[in-house]
C-alpha cells in the first residue's frame, strides 16, 4: 500500500471546477505550497474554499484568488489580503465568516459525522442571522451546521507512504480536522519517511484518513508581518 504520487500535479489532477476545497495553514503558517502551485498551474475554478484565511495578496490561497479560481470563501480571518477585500466589496466573491473556534468546530464535526452543534459564539450578532437558537441553562446558543470538502489539502512536517503524519508546531492548526472532513485527503510532506521511521503515540493523523502524499519541495514559508524586537 504505496499512497505516494510523483509529483503535486499528479496529486491534485482530478480536482475538478467547482470542488469544495478544504485547505491547511494558519496565516502563510503551514500552506500547502507545492499543491497551490499545482492548482494554479492547472487553473482550476469555481472553488468553494474552506481555510482559516485566504493568504495574503501575492501568497498562500492568495494566488488563486488573484486568477478568480475561487468562487466562495469559507473563513475566519481575511485582513491581509487587498483583493479579497476588494473582490468582496464590489461583488465578485462569495464570502462567508465564520468565528475561529466555530469554524474549528465545523469541521470536527464534518469530519465525525455529527450533524451540527450548539455554542454561544456568534448569538446576537450577524453571524447568527438565519440560524437557529436555543436556550439552554438560561443561555443563548446558536446551531452550526458542519462543515465537509471533497479535496483537503495539506502540509505536513513528516508522513511514511501510508499516509500517516507528524505536523510541526503551528503548522497543525486545522489540517488534522480537514484530513477527516473531506471525501479525499491530499497531503504534502516536508519529509518522506520509511515505514515505522514515526513513533505511533507522535502520529496526529493516521493514514486512514489519508488516500495520497507527495514530497514537498523549494518551501518558500512565507511570513506575514515579520515583527522582532529593537536591539538594544
Amino acid at each position: 500500500m504505496d499512497k505516494v504520487v510523483p509529483s503535486a500535479a499528479a496529486a491534485i489532477a482530478d480536482i475538478p471546477d467547482g470542488a469544495v476545497l478544504m485547505s491547511g495553514g494558519f496565516g502563510l503558517c503551514g500552506n500547502p505550497e507545492n499543491l497551490i502551485a499545482a492548482l494554479l498551474a492547472k487553473g482550476t475554478r469555481d472553488l468553494t474554499v474552506v481555510s482559516n484565511n485566504c493568504g495574503t495578496t501575492e501568497h498562500g490561497l492568495g494566488v488563486l484568488l488573484k486568477t478568480r479560481q475561487i468562487k466562495k470563501m469559507i473563513s475566519s480571518y481575511v485582513g491581509e489580503n487587498k483583493e479579497f477585500e476588494r473582490q468582496y466589496l464590489a461583488g465578485e466573491l462569495e464570502v462567508e465568516l465564520c468565528p475561529q473556534g466555530t469554524l474549528a468546530e465545523r469541521i470536527r464535526a464534518g469530519g465525525a459525522g455529527v450533524g451540527g452543534f450548539f455554542t454561544p459564539t456568534g448569538y446576537g450578532t450577524e453571524a447568527a442571522k438565519g440560524k437557529e437558537t436555543r436556550e439552554i441553562d438560561g443561555k443563548m446558543y446558536v446551531f452550526e451546521k458542519p462543515l465537509r470538502a471533497d479535496f483537503a489539502i495539506v502540509r505536513a512536517w513528516k508522513a511514511d507512504r501510508w499516509g500517516n503524519c507528524v505536523f510541526n508546531k503551528t503548522a497543525r492548526n486545522f489540517s488534522p480536522m480537514m484530513c477527516m472532513a473531506a471525501k479525499v485527503t491530499i497531503v504534502e510532506a516536508e519529509e518522506i519517511v520509511p515505514l515505522g521511521a514515526l513513533e505511533p503515540d507522535h502520529i496526529h493523523v493516521p493514514g486512514v484518513f489519508v488516500q495520497r502524499v507527495v514530497k514537498g519541495e523549494r518551501y518558500a514559508k512565507w511570513i506575514e508581518q515579520r515583527t522582532v524586537r529593537p536591539r538594544p
